[in-house]
């Protein structure tokens, strides 16, 4: 299988189960999966990343919160969903982060919407804009020239996830609802690169 034109053998593997602490029915993914009831699953309760990153969303399609998954184990949703701004006991659609490499990230952030205003530019993980100099607490556009990044609510990532992936709207994110369905503020305060 594909995804994003690159084949799927070897880069991506999540396993899935449909109870907590990787209890219940158990299935391997090595490609995106649009609606884990289509596989027989409710929901997701627990996983194991195993390779690459992922993006798991809340809804069927890749819709609602977004979570950034890195390699490790989640018993619950508490370890996806712990830290954003309310709590999602549920993810029911997930794909590969295809263009994820931390030796190549680079991103344009601007102050306000349509690449205009103040600008900054991050190749490295930022645990604070406001810490780093960046006046306002708000971003207006990003440009992603390579690699993905995860932007947060909140300083130290906290708050909720907004993924801006290079390969995906050729990196260019003019506007907040470009960031995904939840974004209803330019309210961005810490951003990281995204784990392969």
């Amino acid at each position: 299988m594909t995804h994003r034109g690159r084949t799927s053998s070897g880069l991506w593997k999540i396993t899935v189960w449909d109870e907590p602490s990787f209890q219940g029915s158990r299935r391997e993914f090595t490609a995106a999966c649009e609606s884990t009831a289509e596989h027989g699953f409710s929901t997701v309760r627990s996983f194991k990343i195993e390779s690459g990153a992922w993006a798991g969303f809340e809804h069927s399609g890749f819709q609602g919160q977004q979570f950034v998954l890195e390699r490790g184990e989640y018993p619950c949703w508490e370890a996806w969903s712990g830290s954003n701004a309310y709590h999602v006991p549920r993810m029911c659609s997930f794909r590969p982060i295809a263009c994820a490499d931390r030796r190549e990230s680079r991103l344009t952030l601007f102050e306000q919407e349509n690449f205009l205003g103040r600008q900054g530019e991050l190749r490295e993980d930022c645990p604070s804009l406001p810490a780093l100099g960046w006046g306002s607490s708000a971003v207006g556009s990003f440009h992603v020239h390579s690699g993905a990044w995860v932007g947060s609510q909140f300083p130290g990532y906290r708050g909720f996830q907004y993924l801006l992936e290079s390969d995906s709207q050729a990196g260019r994110y003019a506007h907040v609802r470009d960031w995904g369905s939840h974004a209803q503020t330019g309210l961005l305060q810490s951003l990281r690169r995204v784990q392969q």
